[in-house]
């Protein structure tokens, strides 16, 4: 795939790398299009139509990394491409083919809106299914965090389902801003890491093969006596 073959550019080059892509997913009307939006563009339109189909948008950021000991390293500049999938049955055929270029998913639904939270574990299927292997990098989002009169699921209903699907749980408000950079922090970090172990095992893996290779290979020694 190419996405992994430029790994190595994204965490060393200068220069912004079209990587990753996130995708936002999730059932119609939890709010994934006013995330995105309150994310590049620090807005909120109460609204924005419902996604056809599948519409994206780009945020150029730079990245504090960070090794294993928790140390700053190098900081990255990255170009998100940011998906947005529509929650409609009727589309879930057409999404299902963007998701295997995707790196990571923000799996989101609506704190007023229990059904949405249940739902989560079809969606979660879908990605598991389709995305580029099999434990793709997903947070749970509980939106609309603002509506506390309206809210429907507690925070120990909403937590007790990211333990099912073994995923972290973060509640974020499109409307106020409430978290949405945290949000997809927490979603970045998680696949750069992934990244990072990745070129780590490959450059072992190359390494171990060079040594086979030279130990398979002596340098012969001249019969002739100089």
């Amino acid at each position: 795939m190419q996405l992994r073959k430029d790994l190595n550019m994204l965490i060393h080059s200068p220069i912004h790398s079209p990587f990753p892509i996130l995708f936002v997913t999730g059932d119609s009307n939890v709010g994934k299009t006013s995330l995105w939006f309150q994310y590049t563009d620090n807005v909120f339109n109460p609204r924005f139509t419902s996604t056809v189909g599948v519409d994206f948008k780009q945020k150029r950021i730079v990245r504090e990394s960070r090794d294993s000991d928790g140390l700053l390293g190098p900081k990255q500049r990255l170009h998100l491409q940011l998906w947005d999938t529509a929650g409609q049955e009727r589309y879930r055929s057409l999404c299902s083919v963007f998701l295997r270029d995707a790196m990571g998913f923000l799996l989101v639904f609506d704190l007023t809106n229990e059904k949405s939270l249940y739902n989560c574990r079809e969606w979660m299927d879908l990605l598991c299914q389709h995305a580029y292997c099999e434990r793709p990098d997903v947070v749970l989002v509980g939106n609309k965090s603002d509506l506390t009169s309206e809210r429907q699921v507690p925070l120990a209903t909403a937590t007790a389902m990211a333990r099912e699907l073994n995923v972290p749980y973060i509640e974020t408000s499109a409307a106020t801003g409430y978290q949405v950079a945290a949000a997809v922090d927490l979603l970045l970090d998680a696949v750069m890491n992934k990244v990072e172990a990745s070129l780590i095992k490959s450059r072992i893996h190359n390494s171990t093969a060079d040594a086979v290779h030279l130990s398979k290979n002596p340098t012969k020694r001249s019969s002739c006596a100089c």
